[in-house]
């Protein structure tokens, strides 16, 4: 199994570092995959023979597409890892997960950088969801998603939805700030690796939660659930799903913040509105009314 994570490591870094879309094998080298793949599918109680797996709850890596020059490796395999959780109600399970995720080095160089992991906060029992991609400098001070402009924003548009901020559920895709180099301000967007490697904690969470409906909060957050579907532009307004969950994906506050327009605004407003009628909240021609020209 190490040289199966050694490959896909390599995979991961030619993809994101060097844009490449593809890598070819050789015959011999296939062949010896092979070997290295079935046997690690057979120490896997119900797995399909001859697939690459990564733990017993994995989804099976697409195969290999034969050509004259050899085989073809997707170089994008999203793993679906599976984190089991303990306890008897949903907070207890909530605390078991944060725990496990304050602890987590999967990302070394993430670990040695942050303050806090910032895991999540709000009501277990949630009805709407929001996920964002990545907490900033603020949240890493203080453990919390969503606290600086751009969560104070957030705040503003759950009120404005008649819910209070303890009445949903706020997560981001990865847990920790992803660093920057010493000296500099500002935040970068969490790699695919980095996305990849975090979203088993998220994917518990929502499978803890069980809410009616999430709000993917920009473009990376979408990415980060689904992969490279489509722009944020494109896609904001239409219910996408993730697993069996309706998804809203929508523009991240920070936009709002650097295109304070009614009309931006209203179209995220929008998007909200459409989740509120999917979980039967009831709104007002007042709250419909929102950013309308007078």
């Amino acid at each position: 199994m190490e040289t199966l994570e050694a490959l896909r490591h390599y995979v991961r870094f030619l993809r994101e570092h060097e844009g490449l879309r593809e890598v070819r094998l050789s015959p011999a080298a296939l062949h010896g995959l092979e070997l290295i793949g079935a046997g690690a599918s057979r120490s896997v109680a119900g797995s399909v023979p001859g697939t690459l797996l990564r733990g017993a709850t994995s989804a099976p890596v697409a195969a290999p597409r034969v050509s004259g020059k050899g085989a073809v490796i997707p170089t994008a395999p999203r793993f679906e890892e599976t984190i089991t959780v303990s306890g008897a109600t949903k907070a207890e399970q909530l605390a078991h997960l944060g725990e496990r995720a304050s602890g987590c080095v999967k990302c070394p160089h993430l670990a040695a950088r942050r303050t806090h992991v910032v895991f999540g906060v709000g009501n277990p029992e949630a009805r709407i969801m929001f996920v964002g991609e990545a907490p900033g400098e603020e949240e890493d001070q203080q453990g919390e998603p969503f606290v600086g402009r751009a969560g104070q924003l957030l705040t503003k548009m759950i009120t404005a939805m008649g819910l209070d901020r303890s009445e949903v559920y706020i997560a981001n895709i990865l847990k920790c700030r992803p660093d920057m180099p010493l000296g500099s301000s500002g935040n970068r967007k969490p790699t695919g690796e980095e996305m990849d490697t975090c979203l088993p904690y998220l994917r518990a969470q929502i499978d803890v939660i069980q809410p009616q409906a999430m709000i993917a909060l920009g473009g990376t957050a979408v990415e980060g659930l689904l992969g490279p579907v489509g722009g944020i532009t494109k896609l904001r307004g239409k219910f996408l799903e993730y697993r069996g969950i309706p998804l809203m994906p929508t523009f991240h506050p920070s936009y709002l913040l650097r295109n304070a327009s009614n009309t931006e605004k209203r179209k995220v407003w929008e998007d909200l509105m459409q989740v509120m009628e999917r979980v039967n909240m009831p709104i007002s021609e007042k709250q419909r009314g929102f950013f309308l020209a007078k």
